[in-house]
């Protein structure tokens, strides 16, 4: 197989229930069954550390936790993402895929919560240290769409325990506002988002997955 001493590190972006976490997953099978080695992690958590960190940001019994507070948990549980497991699978020449990254922070914390993308910036620095996606995967889809996705699967988990409903819910308004900031982003980086059509079938988005990321992957191979 080709030659692949260089990393790469790909991450996924967009609503809740904007499907990315499946994709991520059939993207990463795919990858192994072609025999490329590849780490997934995810935001908040990932490490034992960071899924720690994420009990607290995703309860929703925590609905009282300060926007200052919640920014700096989720750099906390970043950081800990980077040393522990990004920056050592990138430079090992694997493949890492993360579902959300600082962009999921600027569009949130900094956007949603109103804290602005100038102390985000300041904190990926921080905690980043340069660490930044060599391509972003934003899966587009309208706010409606997504939350009624977000709450439908919240309800089937609700009988196995699951309590990781706290950013789910926030009001419509919030959500908006997420929506316009990646709008922003993906106007501001073009050379690192490819916009994928988030409506249709699993097996229907990840035949666009593919498609945007295999070109990608083809250059980076050769």
């Amino acid at each position: 197989m080709t030659d692949r001493r260089a990393g790469l590190f790909v991450t996924f972006e967009g609503l809740d229930g904007s499907g990315k976490t499946t994709q991520m997953r059939l993207l990463a099978g795919r990858l192994r069954a072609e025999g490329f080695e590849v780490v997934e992690t995810v935001e908040p958590g990932g490490t034992t550390i960071g899924k720690g960190i994420r009990q607290i940001l995703l309860d929703p019994a925590n609905q009282h936790l300060s926007p200052v507070a919640e920014l700096l948990l989720y750099f906390a549980a970043r950081a800990q993402n980077v040393d522990e497991l990004i920056n050592p699978a990138v430079e090992a020449g694997k493949i890492v895929l993360a579902d959300r990254y600082t962009d999921s922070t600027m569009a949130y914390q900094g956007a949603g919560r109103g804290l602005g993308q100038t102390v985000v910036r300041q904190l990926h620095e921080i905690a980043c240290r340069g660490r930044d996606p060599h391509i972003t995967l934003l899966f587009d889809i309208d706010v409606k769409t997504a939350l009624d996705r977000a709450h439908a699967r919240n309800r089937e988990k609700a009988v196995e325990g699951f309590n990781e409903t706290r950013m789910d819910e926030q009001d419509a308004a919030f959500y908006e506002r997420v929506h316009t900031a990646y709008e922003q982003l993906v106007a501001a980086n073009p050379a690192r988002f490819r916009r994928i059509d988030g409506k249709g079938t699993p097996r229907e988005v990840a035949m666009r997955v593919w498609n945007t990321f295999a070109p990608v992957l083809e250059r980076h191979v050769r």
